[in-house]
């Protein structure tokens, strides 16, 4: 498959601003959905790393999406030349608390393009990077990374790289036992369409995966949640994950984590049920 990325790379710098106001309700269903114990934020309460995508979602109109239900126009980035899509990984700085009440505000900016050969084939990778500002100011800058792949021929199984081992001398380990129940809550609590976490039909036959798809920002959320129960009283100032594979809903996987040695962030990692790397992450902590 011959793809000339050259034309999308003129689209470099394409920018969106939308606002959002901070409401209790989505934060309610985040505490249900991961089943925690979290007290939810009442209004001037800062909100946890990661429920900030509770809020400011893609409002893609139906004739705005692609076959995959995820929006293939509308927003800064433009038509991509491949079918499937799937969360690469994101680097976050925090500048500041996000709280309950806040009026948001979000510059969205497409900001990278990159072709690439993997194991699997053509790959194009994009970076879409967002800054959200509350009254007090830049509050979080992510840097959100998409692959985008070719299409599975039919009768084919989609090509799932399978890597390095995770490491075993860990101090924090937790199982995660994803179902479609709340595959398909956290797909309504960040308004996602895309059909591969909830329309196993269309992600078995057309994508060719054993299951339904674990969001990467879900599993990115358990990498959130361990850190901060693992390092209570310490502040996430920045948080870098790159995923590696995907994980699915047929087996549980685990979250898994060690301080660096400095004390000054962590190591944290995502593992499929074959004991392989499905992401890393560092992080920084004040």
């Amino acid at each position: 498959m011959t793809i000339d990325i050259e034309p999308l790379k003129k689209q470099l710098g394409r920018k969106l601003e939308d606002e959002d106001v901070v409401t209790e309700a989505p934060l309610k269903a985040m505490v249900a959905t991961f089943d925690r114990q979290d007290k939810v934020p009442k209004p001037g309460e800062p909100i946890a790393p990661g429920w900030h995508l509770c809020f400011l979602h893609s409002y893609a109109r139906r004739a705005q999406l692609g076959q995959d239900g995820a929006a293939a126009e509308g927003g800064v980035l433009p038509r991509i030349p491949m079918p499937r899509r799937m969360y690469a990984g994101s680097t976050f700085t925090f500048d500041g608390d996000i709280r309950v009440g806040d009026k948001l505000r979000r510059e969205l900016e497409f900001t990278d393009i990159q072709l690439r050969q993997g194991s699997t084939g053509s790959l194009i990778v994009t970076t879409q990077t967002r800054r959200i500002f509350t009254p007090r100011g830049l509050a979080l800058t992510e840097a959100a990374n998409t692959v985008f792949r070719e299409e599975v021929k039919a009768g084919q199984k989609s090509g799932v790289p399978v890597r390095d081992a995770a490491p075993r001398d860990v101090s924090w380990r937790r199982t995660i036992k994803p179902d479609p129940v709340m595959l398909f809550r956290y797909s309504a609590i960040t308004f996602n369409p895309h059909r591969i976490h909830y329309d196993r039909t269309y992600c078995v036959e057309t994508e060719g995966y054993p299951g339904l798809v674990v969001h990467g920002p879900f599993a990115q959320q358990c990498i959130f949640d361990l850190l901060r129960d693992s390092m209570p009283g310490r502040e996430i100032k920045a948080l870098a994950v790159r995923a590696r594979a995907p994980l699915f809903d047929t087996a549980p996987f685990e979250v898994i984590g060690r301080p660096t040695s400095d004390g000054k962030g962590a190591e944290l990692w995502t593992v499929t049920p074959q004991g392989t790397i499905a992401a890393q992450a560092t992080a920084t902590l004040a």
